[in-house]
């Protein structure tokens, strides 16, 4: 009975290592399962626990549903679909739970956050319809609300507006402007003044020590109180190419430079602070092992998507593939058991994420090469042989004393050694 323990457990070990190598070099796909998992995890509440987790999460699981829809809508047979599942994601969001933690007395109401990324999926949803058969309503509301967004930027002495009460994140008012220049790509041209200045303001106002835009700024003034980190970096990549793709190829490289490494020269992998320095773990870029935020990680793959650098996305999102544990259904498919639907919620977005402004960049020199799984395979392998070795070995000299003896069948008995012919 040991024996045959012994022989389920190193299959298991082999079996779990072989599918590692599989998922490692096999594109990752399935968009639309991951997109029904997280339905069905937010019809049975995942928003409200994701609420618990952090200030935003019940806002991010249903906006980037929503967001990731409009992506897959662009290219899907069934655009009816992509476009029923965004706007009932957005109906969420203008819900009383989707504005509950935002204040209606900022400028824009509930401020730029909320503003700025419901406004983001509005445009979305109507870039999905023919220009001549849009929703009016929703039309009319997209219009509303970037006014009321351009009205904010124009009023203010900085160009990064406050999310909170006395709180500012330069990533939230990157969104918004982008909104912006969405409404410009999709209706009559109005904000591209609104667009210029704000570059130029937040071109004045960046980090000193990284030349990227900062994490934390004076919400008065827009001054950098804390520099580049990657949880926003991350997504300030992600939608900077749609509203300067000069700036936002100048941004992504240098962030690129700084941020992208391959911690134990394993995978690649996005630090949260800056290569040679090290900061405390908060709710933005959750735990941080050997320095490496997971949401930023899982973020630069739309931030790579977007640039064109097809080499970072592709060995981003296959090194998560490998790590991240998929779970695969005929109907779904979940990362980490589905225990944080937030996360494969960051992950489809990322995945699916494409220019709406902007046509796509060239590709920038790759940071990446193409041997960047050797090391995974290698290890692999390893784990995949290693549970045999005892055996291989115990067989090995079996034989060789079987040589001896003139008895055995000699060097050959090791080709016996994973067949269990005495079970």
């Amino acid at each position: 009975m040991l024996r045959v323990v012994r022989l389920v457990l190193a299959a298991v070990v082999t079996l779990c290592a072989c599918g590692g190598l599989v998922r490692l070099y096999a594109p990752p796909g399935g968009a639309e399962r991951q997109l029904a998992f997280i339905r069905s995890a937010l019809d049975a509440g995942a928003g409200e626990q994701a609420q618990g987790m952090f200030p935003e999460g019940y806002f991010f699981l249903h906006a980037l549903y929503g967001i990731a829809w409009v992506d897959v809508g662009r290219h899907a047979t069934d655009r009816a679909k992509a476009l029923r599942e965004a706007r009932w994601a957005l109906s969420q969001l203008d819900g009383p739970q989707g504005t509950a933690p935002f204040s209606a007395e900022l400028a824009p109401r509930y401020g730029v956050f909320y503003a700025g990324w419901t406004n983001w999926l509005r445009g979305g949803i109507l870039s999905l319809q023919d220009p001549g058969a849009r929703d009016a309503g929703e039309a009319e509301r997209f219009e509303a609300a970037s006014r009321e967004l351009a009205a904010a930027f124009d009023a203010s002495q900085t160009p990064f507006l406050t999310a909170y009460p006395g709180q500012s994140w330069p990533v939230d008012s990157t969104v918004a402007i982008t909104s912006l220049r969405l409404h410009d790509r999709l209706m009559p041209q109005r904000y591209a003044g609104t667009v210029a200045r704000w570059l130029d303001a937040a071109r004045a106002r960046l980090d000193p020590a990284t030349g990227l835009l900062p994490h934390v700024t004076d919400p008065s003034t827009g001054r950098p109180l804390q520099g580049a980190r990657a949880s926003s970096q991350s997504v300030i990549a992600r939608f900077l190419p749609d509203v300067d793709p000069a700036f936002a190829r100048e941004q992504y490289l240098r962030f690129r430079e700084l941020f992208v490494a391959r911690p134990l020269g394993i995978g690649p992998a996005v630090r949260e602070y800056p290569k040679g320095t090290d900061g405390p773990a908060d709710v933005d870029s959750g735990p941080l092992p050997l320095g490496v935020s997971l949401s930023a990680t899982v973020v630069t793959i739309g931030a790579a998507r977007v640039e064109g650098d097809d080499a970072l996305a592709s060995a981003l999102s296959s090194y998560g593939e490998l790590a991240g544990v998929p779970l695969p259904t005929w109907h779904t498919k979940r990362y980490a058991l589905g225990l944080m639907p937030v996360g494969d919620a960051f992950l489809v977005w990322a995945r699916t994420a494409q220019p709406w402004v902007s046509p796509p960049p060239a590709a920038p020199p790759a940071v990446i090469g193409p041997l960047w799984r050797a090391p995974l395979t290698v290890l692999l392998l390893l784990v995949a042989i290693a549970p045999w070795l005892p055996r291989i070995r115990r067989r090995y000299l079996d034989a060789q004393r079987g040589k001896q003896r003139g008895d055995g069948p000699g060097i050959g008995g090791v080709v016996d050694a994973v067949v269990p012919e005495r079970l």
